[in-house]
């Protein structure tokens, strides 16, 4: 509803965006792909974002339900809520953990590669920069294509273009990166198969 739709935007707004919303079910896949044998996954989601919130877990729910999965979704839409979801996800044995795309998560990516870490969750993102912060796996578009197009299309409009002409760009190339330091911290043998589709290897 931000713009009227993505061939023509209309009003005043164009922008840049990214498949990531639309790869819950692949991060999904990806957790049951790494922890063999796992049959309770767990998706985190912030119900202050309800659309977005929405999409992740009907996405979630059809992956999990292929795959035989037990899906948990848990809330957060503050940092003091982060504890008590890696408690719960500890006390649910769960194999691993998806974390919904939102920004709030973006903003505070490094605090759940921590607590991940740190309580032994095998934990799936979608910006590369969570797998560098010491996160098991990241899938995702790339941020920096993403911005690299949002720069272009800031100099089109200073040089005089209307944003309602500009198309709303979606950035198609998706990253796969793998943190082997941390797989081998928690104990998991990431499959050679799914290391030889990383873009990056960490």
């Amino acid at each position: 509803g931000i713009v009227a739709n993505m061939n023509r935007p209309e009003g005043n707004l164009t922008g840049v965006t990214t498949l990531n919303h639309k790869l819950v079910a692949k991060r999904v896949e990806l957790v049951h792909e790494v922890v063999l044998g796992t049959r309770s996954i767990a998706l985190l989601v912030n119900p202050t974002s309800p659309e977005l919130a929405r999409t992740a877990i009907e996405d979630a729910q059809a992956a999990a339900g292929r795959l035989s999965l037990e899906l948990h979704v848990l809330n957060a839409s503050a940092e003091a809520d982060f504890d008590g979801v890696f408690l719960k996800l500890v006390q649910l044995h769960v194999g691993g953990l998806v974390i919904g795309t939102d920004a709030f998560f973006t903003s505070r990516l490094e605090k759940l590669a921590s607590l991940a870490l740190r309580h032994r969750v095998p934990a799936v993102y979608h910006f590369r920069e969570f797998a560098a912060a010491g996160g098991l796996i990241s899938y995702g578009g790339s941020i920096a294509d993403a911005f690299r197009e949002t720069g272009v299309y800031t100099g089109r409009i200073l040089k005089g273009e209307k944003p309602a002409n500009l198309p709303v760009q979606q950035v198609t190339k998706v990253d796969l990166c793998v943190n082997l330091k941390t797989a081998r911290a928690l104990g998991v043998n990431v499959p050679n198969t799914l290391i030889a589709r990383a873009g990056e290897v960490i």
